[in-house]
Parts: structure tokens; sequence; C-alpha cells
């Protein structure tokens, strides 16, 4: 996976930059081969989990059910990824909430699948919860009640969920903020005229950023590769004199750089031109109604496997109560309530002198 290399303006030996110490370096960031397995892990977890619970119920009912593929599940987040922007506008909130809102959808299904969570109640979720993270909240009110067919209780109920699939990890770097930074450098540079750098320039990278959002960029490449490849291309130029500025004095180093850089801006170009399209609708709908065959049982309100699991998790908290009730009788039993009776040194002393004689 390529790096933005080092320049001679990177920071002092020993340091770690700001990105490399957050959460989403640490966390967040995979190869494209990790990337697959990741999906392909999970999918194959929740087939057979939802396998041997259909099983379980009614031997054979598993062998005709067409169990979601990962790239069927992606297609289905990859939909609902494209209505945030929709319901963005909408409530006009700023770009910060709708970029963040669309990492949380994406993480959170590297750790589940839409076979146990459908992708529209996550959405509606993290979109939420994105208002509050970035410091534009909105009250529940007025988010559900100006969203059709949306009650309050489908956003809390899954809000804790959400975080805690994202590790409570909630900053997140985003690309459109590097390419503004990437804006203001090429505006320091003595060669670059105002006639060169024209606002359309900016705006239409800015667009190949947005687009950008509906691909797994973000997922494998930083934020400032994913700017700089949405520069190049709109102005390739501009894109190579910005690099001219960063790149060491040295030319061998200087020559391995670009040389990695134009790989990284040719890979991430390819995937913002030929995946950053929306989803088309119809097969979308069609992974959706496969969904309703396949999906987790015991996420279905009202179902046996439900019911059984709810008579299940209340079994076993009524056992933690009682159990936690024992410990505390068994602590107390014999025991002073206010504690044992307190000796004072003069006390003391007596008993000691009537031992004595």
């Amino acid at each position: 996976m390529a790096e933005l290399p080092e320049t001679h303006n990177s920071p002092l030996p020993g340091k770690v930059p700001l990105y490399e110490a957050g959460t989403q370096f640490k966390s967040w960031r995979y190869s494209p081969e990790r990337l697959r397995h990741v999906r392909q892990t999970l999918n194959a977890a929740a087939v057979a989990a939802i396998r041997k619970t259909l099983e379980a119920d009614e031997p054979g009912s598993s062998i005709s059910v067409s169990f979601l593929q990962p790239d069927d599940e992606l297609l289905l987040v990859k939909l609902y990824v494209t209505k945030i922007p929709q319901l963005c506008g909408h409530f006009r909130f700023p770009e910060e909430v709708e970029a963040t809102a669309i990492s949380y959808l994406k993480r959170f299904y590297l750790k589940n699948t839409v076979m146990d969570w459908h992708p529209k109640n996550v959405m509606l979720t993290a979109l939420f919860l994105a208002t509050k993270t970035t410091n534009n909240p909105i009250s529940l009110d007025s988010y559900t009640s100006n969203i059709p067919k949306t009650s309050q209780s489908d956003v809390l109920d899954l809000e804790f969920l959400v975080a805690q699939s994202l590790n409570f990890e909630f900053a997140v770097w985003h690309a459109h903020r590097a390419l503004w930074g990437l804006w203001l450098d090429l505006q320091s540079l003595p060669d670059v005229t105002e006639s060169l750098r024209s606002l359309e320039v900016y705006e239409a990278a800015l667009k190949h950023v947005r687009t950008s959002r509906f691909t797994d960029a973000e997922l494998i490449y930083t934020p400032s590769q994913i700017a700089l490849a949405a520069l190049s291309l709109v102005s390739p130029f501009l894109c190579q004199k910005w690099l001219d500025s960063k790149m060491p004095p040295e030319p061998t180093a200087a020559e391995s750089c670009l040389q990695v850089l134009e790989r990284t801006n040719s890979a991430i170009g390819n995937m913002i031109m030929q995946h950053g399209q929306p989803p088309d609708v119809e097969s979308a709908r069609e992974v959706d109604r496969r969904l309703k065959l396949c999906k987790n049982p015991e996420k279905v309100v009202g179902s046996k496997a439900y019911l059984a699991r709810q008579a299940e998790e209340e079994r076993r908290a009524e056992e933690k109560r009682s159990k936690k009730a024992h410990d505390i009788r068994q602590a107390s039993e014999g025991e002073d309530p206010f504690g044992s009776q307190l000796v004072g040194p003069q006390e003391s002393q007596s008993l000691d002198d009537d031992d004595d004689d």
C-alpha cells in the first residue's frame, strides 16, 4: 500500500504525523486483499450461523435458501451510501457530516453483515451519530419526523451497536479537507498564477473526491492520496507543480517518490472512474428481495428464533442477577452492618493492665 512519501517539509525524525497517530490510520486502513478477506470471512460466518438456526428450527429448510454473497452485501450497502448525500441535502447538513456518516456506514459493515442488520436503519443511525460527533447536532424528533416511515426507535435502538462497531473511534480524516490543503499550497507557489488555478479546477477535483466516497478508496488510501489523485484527474499540470514543491532535493529519492505517487494516483483514479457511480437500483432491489428470505431469523422480531434468543438472554440475565444477590448475601452473613466494634487506645491499655494483674 503506497504512502505519500516523506519530503523535505516532513516532521523531524521520531515525530509521528497527526494522521498516523490517529485511530483511522491504525484501525481502519486495509490492503485490497485484506479488505476482501474481511468481507468474505464475515459473510461466511453469517451464512453458517443463519443456516444453523434455520436447520435447528426446521431440518432441511436452508437447502433452498439463496444466501447473499459478499458482493451482494457490498452492492446493498453502496445503495444506502448514496442516500446519505440526499438526506444531508434535505437537512442542509455540512459536508463534514455527510463524509463522516458515509465512513461510519462503511466501517460498520466491516464488523457486521447486512444479513444481520439491514443498511436502511443503520444508515439513518450513522447519519444521526455523525451530526453529534461533528458538532452539528439535531434533535431526534426533528430528525425522524422529517424522514418518512421512521420512528425514534429506528435510530435509538441501533445507536449503541453502531458506536460499538466503530470501536467508539469517531474521528475521521477526510479527503475534501486534504484537497483544500493542497489548494492552499498551490496558492503559495510563485509560478502558479491565479489563471492556472481557477475555482473551476478546484470544484471539479472536489467532485471527484465526493465520488470517491462511493468506493473503497478511503479504506485503502490516505486522505491526501485521494485528494492528490482527484486533482490529477482534473489538472495533471497543477498536480505536478505541487509534487515538485514537495519532492526531496536528492534526484534519486525524488524519482523514486514520483514513481510511487504515479502508481497510487493511477490506482485511485481508476477506482473513482470505474466504481464511483451509484449502483444499479434494480440490481440492489433484487438483492434486497433475496435478503428477506435469508435474513438472520434471530434478528426478525416475533420469529421463533428471535423469541428463543430473547428468552435465553433473559435467562442469562436472571442468572447473573441471582448470582450477584447470592454473593452479596454471602458476604454480609454474620457481619455487623455497621462494621466491627472500634477499640480506643485507652481501653486497649486498660485491658492490657488487667491481664498483668
